[in-house]
C-alpha cells in the first residue's frame, strides 16, 4: 500500500496536533508541515500556534506523531531568495530534527540559476549536518520549471541529502509531461505533493489557484492515474489541495481532506 499524506495548504492553518489526528482519522501515514500556520485566509477558525516559540507544542506534536503513527514527511518555509543568508535557517533545522522529521521542503524565488544552486548546496550541506534531507520544488517562481534545467541543478548541488518535490499541478501546467516524468531517475524524485487542475487556469494569477483553489484528484483535467503509476515506490504521496469554495460553503476540513484522499485512494485502485 503506497503510503499517503496531507500537507497544510488545504487545512489553512490548522495547528499540529489536530492535523496529526485528522491524517490518522484518515488512515494516512504523514504530515507535511510548517513551524508556523500561513497568515491570512482561516475559514475555519483555527487558533495561532507556533512550533518556534511553543516547546510545550512541539513535545506534544512529537507525542501525537508517536501515538497515532503519523510521520512529519516534510517540513516547509524554506526559500531561496536574493541576499538571503541560508545560514538563518540553522535554527528552524535544529527544531526540525527535534520534531524528528526527515525532510525540509525548499523553493528558489527568482530565474537566477546560480542563485539556486548555491542556496540548495548551503542548505542542504546545513540540513546534511543534522541528519535531514532536502527537496527542493519545481515551480513557476524559480529557474527549476522544466525538467532541463531541474536536472542542470541537480548536478550542480551534487548533494546525496538533494532532491526534488514534484507537485503535479506545478509539474503539468508549466509545460512537462509524463515522457518528462519516465525519464528521470526515479532516485531524484524526494517528495511528491498531487493536486488536480484544469489545463487553464480560471483564476487572474497562477499563485492565487496554487495557494487557494486546487481540485480533488479525478475532477480536473491532468493524467493524475498515469503521473501515480510513474512514481517510485519510495516518495510519501501527499495531497496539496487547498479547496477555499469548499471551505467558503462551511464544508470542514476533515470533509474536504476526505474526498481528496478517497479519490486519490480510486486511482490507486484502478491501476
Amino acid at each position: 500500500m503506497r503510503a499517503l499524506g496531507i500537507d497544510r495548504l488545504g487545512t489553512f492553518g490548522m495547528p499540529p496536533i489536530e492535523f496529526v489526528t485528522l491524517a490518522a482519522d484518515l488512515g494516512c501515514q504523514s504530515v507535511g508541515i510548517g513551524l508556523a500556520p500561513t497568515p491570512g485566509y482561516n475559514p475555519d477558525g483555527h487558533r495561532d500556534w507556533s512550533l518556534r516559540d511553543d516547546a510545550g507544542l512541539r513535545r506534544d506534536t512529537i507525542a501525537a506523531c508517536r501515538d497515532k503513527g503519523i510521520v512529519i514527511g516534510m517540513v516547509e518555509g524554506f526559500a531561496v531568495l536574493p541576499g538571503k543568508d541560508m545560514g538563518d535557517f540553522a535554527g528552524d533545522l535544529d527544531l526540525i530534527a527535534e520534531l524528528g522529521s526527515e525532510r525540509v521542503a525548499v523553493v528558489s524565488i527568482g530565474k537566477d540559476m546560480n542563485q539556486a544552486i548555491d542556496g540548495f548546496g548551503l542548505l542542504a550541506e546545513l540540513a546534511g549536518e543534522r541528519g535531514l534531507k532536502v527537496s527542493a520544488e519545481m515551480g513557476s517562481l524559480g529557474p527549476i520549471d522544466r525538467v532541463a534545467p531541474t536536472l542542470e541543478v541537480v548536478r550542480s548541488v551534487a548533494r546525496p541529502n538533494f532532491s526534488l518535490l514534484i507537485d503535479s499541478m506545478h509539474f503539468f501546467r508549466l509545460g512537462n509531461t509524463l515522457t518528462d516524468l519516465a525519464a528521470l531517475d526515479p532516485a531524484l524524485i524526494g517528495y511528491v505533493q498531487l493536486a488536480d487542475a484544469p489545463w487553464a487556469s480560471r483564476f487572474e494569477t497562477y499563485l492565487e489557484e496554487a495557494m487557494y483553489e486546487r481540485m480533488v484528484p479525478g475532477e480536473g483535467e491532468l493524467p493524475l492515474a498515469e503521473f501515480l503509476a510513474l512514481i517510485p515506490e519510495g516518495p510519501i504521496i501527499s495531497h496539496e489541495i487547498p479547496i477555499r469554495s469548499l471551505a467558503d460553503q462551511g464544508i470542514g476540513p476533515y470533509e474536504r481532506t476526505r474526498r481528496c484522499i478517497d479519490a486519490t485512494r480510486r486511482l490507486l485502485a484502478d491501476h
